[in-house]
């Protein structure tokens, strides 16, 4: 469980707007970025390298010299010379964040499941490069200049908050590209008045048959993004599979593919933008349980669960709760929302997944009840308590 209330201190936000680079910004563009995976690919070989054949493990400084420095001095290596650095120097701190992150997780140290070993990066993925403050800047007419590559036209969509610290210019696998700001926020910068209504919080209970039911009632209908897509996606993934492999048709087939799955991500995303964003403006206290969404991805609905994105919610719900000021709690997964009766307090309602499929049932004590309602009252309360008894963890 897990409880968080007032504001955080000192978060930094991502802020990303369409990018529209000319013919040749884009083929500076590609440059910059085949040289940024070329150097991380490096790295990645290098320390690879390095754990075969039980040398010591080399470090950043020692890589950025024999990759970057001493590699543009190289005919194998010399149109590394042709981008900016700072991007270069970037991709070996990813990499070694990422064998950090590695480490720390095989010793414990990180919390989450385990994640694996850094990989190489492929041609056909999304590409980055990020710059720090000294690789661009933010020009008066709304221009976005990076080293080396030029002004960029940029839609902006709203004004930055601040002056960001670094930008990264993504290239999708549809071949659209973008600026993504990172801002430092204030503490108070998203703060929202509290509620004077006492009744102004509410439990949250998940699901698949609907996405969520809040206080009173009130229902969030599952949108299935995926699901609407379904059909379309594996006529085209049929279409692709059936294209040469290395073919310009099997390109083409490859962006339809991408677009599909980019659309499915956009339009998903939005939505829990926007359900976050009423749900923390009408309430002051928010309740939710403290899903394994993981496990659930692994079972017998595990596309039903990937599809709704509970994890996603539940991450954009607690930080923005957070920033606004609202009380979050996440109450602990085992606790029995669904089979207790929210009057009696007796363990009667449906258990394990035979009685998945049972919406309404009656306790011993007479009271009806539906499952997901009588489920959020069950997590308002439990998360109620939790605070009131100082046992949530901040």
């Amino acid at each position: 469980m897990s409880y968080s209330a007032g504001t955080v201190a000192g978060v930094h936000l991502r802020y990303s707007f369409r990018v529209y680079p000319t013919r040749p910004q884009r083929q500076s563009l590609a440059r910059t970025f085949g040289c940024v995976r070329t150097v991380y690919n490096d790295a990645v070989a290098a320390r690879k390298a390095a754990h075969e054949t039980g040398a010591k493990y080399p470090s950043a400084v020692a890589l950025a010299k024999s990759l970057i420095t001493d590699a543009k001095r190289t005919p194998g290596r010399a149109w590394l010379g042709e981008v900016s650095v700072v991007p270069l120097q970037q991709a070996l701190r990813h990499c070694d964040r990422a064998y950090r992150n590695f480490f720390d997780s095989l010793k414990g140290k990180r919390t989450g499941p385990r994640i694996g070993p850094p990989r190489f990066k492929r041609r056909s993925g999304t590409q980055t490069a990020e710059y720090t403050r000294r690789g661009f800047r933010l020009k008066e007419d709304g221009r976005l200049y990076v080293a080396k590559v030029g002004d960029l036209k940029v839609t902006w969509s709203r004004e930055l908050p601040a002056e960001p610290s670094s930008v990264t210019v993504v290239k999708t696998v549809t071949g659209k590209y973008y600026a993504s700001f990172v801002i430092a926020v204030e503490d108070d910068a998203d703060l929202l008045e509290p509620l004077d209504d006492p009744d102004a919080e509410t439990g949250i209970d998940l699901g698949l048959k609907s996405f969520a039911v809040l206080r009173g009632g009130k229902v969030i209908e599952s949108p299935k993004f995926f699901r609407q897509m379904e059909r379309k996606l594996k006529k085209a993934q049929r279409a692709l599979s059936r294209k040469r492999k290395g073919s310009n048709n099997r390109a083409k087939a490859r962006i339809r593919v991408g677009k599909i799955h980019e659309k499915i991500k956009h339009t998903r995303s939005d939505w829990v933008n926007q359900q976050v964003a009423m749900i923390v403006a009408e309430n002051q206290g928010i309740y939710v349980e403290d899903l394994n969404v993981r496990g659930l991805s692994r079972g017998r609905a595990a596309k039903s669960v990937q599809d709704a994105a509970f994890g996603i919610f539940l991450s954009r719900l607690e930080s923005k709760a957070a920033r606004a000021g609202r009380t979050f709690v996440r109450v602990d997964r085992y606790f029995p929302s669904t089979r207790l009766c929210s009057a009696c307090g007796a363990l009667t309602g449906p258990k394990g997944l035979d009685g998945l499929s049972i919406r309404q049932w009656v306790c011993g004590c007479g009271t009806r009840h539906d499952r997901d309602a009588n489920a959020e009252i069950n997590i308002r309360r439990e998360g109620k308590r939790l605070v009131a008894a100082g046992h949530a963890d901040t």
